[in-house]
């Protein structure tokens, strides 16, 4: 599907409503999952991959009662255990699917195979394989370092003292986290050079919410006392502020507004909602009220210098504003993100220097400078935060056509149809 941008030459105004967070949809899902008793998660993002969350904890014998219509899901826990001591786990192309499932699959007895799609078969998983075998599980073939592989699980992971390298995905650290409960001893988990700390800090308070006692020694060591249950409770998902970020760029791009609604930048959270302080530095104005939460666009950008190790996701987004600033744009400590769903830095890179727009790259750094982009097509390289980016650029600039755009049902569905929204 090719998706034209549509053009406007006023300022933004809008209110917007946009979907649940992923990443609080995802955690919710498996900890009620593995809870004691009967969860409602609402509120939940329905998209590509929360979906296929839902099918794999059915494949695994809990009971799912989905209503997309009503964004909810009443989750059977299960108490640690699957249900099922074989399944297939299809992840589709969804990375939390695929490292949180392989924890708490490794964690329960059984023998459960995994596969995906082969984007995210590409995708780095070693080293959570590798913490789980030291951990006691198994995994056929030996050695394997990417999907299709098949896992035995145990009774509960060993516990004990768990270094891991974080520096690729912190989901491998949630992931160790949420079965960590389970363990047959304490576990204390060292997590060196943590990238996105504060899903990783989502995850610890997710724990505790669902009753789970998570001691966070520091931001990247963690202690988990056992035993202990999660206690099964309703709960209801925040909006994603990820998918924010992209509507309150467009109120940075063309000096109008935009609110979300509702948001409590205090108690949320998501670490993308750091994203609005790197606007504020760009000039653009923060106002927070019973309605929700505004950006007000400059008359003019001005750049900014600045590390996104911790919320990486929102730099395209960033990126996709920095053409418009007086002065230059770099984004530094974002080299994992070459390791997602698509090599992230070039491919930006790549399809801005298509519009014209003058861009150096990095191991782990992007640098945009300031010009005036041309129209073309943009090769969304089969990833959602590419499409979605660009449509920002696509305001300001005729001409902006998306390929692939369908890969937004990833994470938000209705992307395009609430972007009509602004207009």
């Amino acid at each position: 599907m090719k998706q034209s941008i549509r053009i406007t030459t006023k300022p933004i105004q809008a209110r917007v409503k946009v979907p649940g967070s992923k990443s609080i949809t995802n955690r919710a899902l498996l900890i009620a999952a593995l809870a004691e008793g009967v969860s409602e998660i609402t509120q939940i993002l329905v998209s590509d991959d929360t979906i296929a969350f839902i099918e794999a904890l059915r494949q695994l014998g809990v009971m799912m009662q989905f209503d997309p219509s009503a964004q909810s899901c009443i989750v059977g826990g299960c108490n640690g255990h699957f249900p099922k001591n074989k399944a297939s786990i299809w992840c589709a192309q969804a990375g939390t699917l695929a490292r949180f499932l392989l924890a708490a699959c490794a964690s329960s007895p059984g023998n459960y195979s995994f596969d995906a799609a082969p984007q995210l078969r590409d995708r780095p998983i070693a080293s959570l394989l590798k913490a789980l075998c030291t951990q006691g599980a198994k995994v056929e073939p030996k050695n394997v370092k990417q999907m299709p592989f098949t896992i035995k699980g145990s009774d509960g992971l060993q516990g004990g003292n768990l270094e891991i390298d974080g520096s690729l995905s912190g989901q491998f650290v949630s992931a160790l986290l949420m079965v960590a409960p389970f363990a047959k001893t304490p576990t204390i988990i060292e997590a060196h050079h943590l990238v996105n700390r504060p899903f990783v800090h989502m995850t610890c308070t997710m724990m505790s919410e669902f009753g789970v006692l998570v001691r966070r020694m520091h931001q990247e060591r963690f202690s988990i006392p056992t035993p202990q249950r999660y206690i099964a409770r309703d709960y209801t998902v925040e909006p994603d502020l990820t998918t924010a970020g992209y509507f309150f760029a467009a109120a940075a791009v063309t000096g109008g507004q935009v609110t979300i609604q509702p948001v409590n930048v205090k108690k949320s959270l998501q670490g993308d909602v750091k994203f609005i302080t790197l606007l504020e530095k760009m000039g653009c104005q923060i106002e927070e009220d019973l309605i929700g939460l505004s950006v007000k666009g400059p008359q003019e950008l001005s750049g900014v210098s600045v590390d996104m190790r911790d919320c990486s996701d929102t730099f395209m987004t960033l990126a996709a504003i920095a053409p418009f600033a007086k002065t230059p744009t770099t984004i530094t400590n974002i080299g994992h993100t070459r390791l997602q769903e698509s090599n992230r830095i070039s491919v930006m890179r790549q399809e801005l220097t298509k519009l014209n727009i003058k861009v150096e790259e990095g191991p782990d750094w992007i640098k945009i400078y300031p010009g005036v982009p041309i129209g073309g097509k943009i090769d969304s390289h089969n990833d959602h935060r590419i499409a979605m980016a660009f449509s920002i650029i696509g305001l300001r600039v005729p001409g902006i056509e998306i390929d692939n755009a369908e890969c937004v049902t990833k994470t938000c569905p209705d992307f395009f149809q609430l972007w009509d929204t602004l207009f």
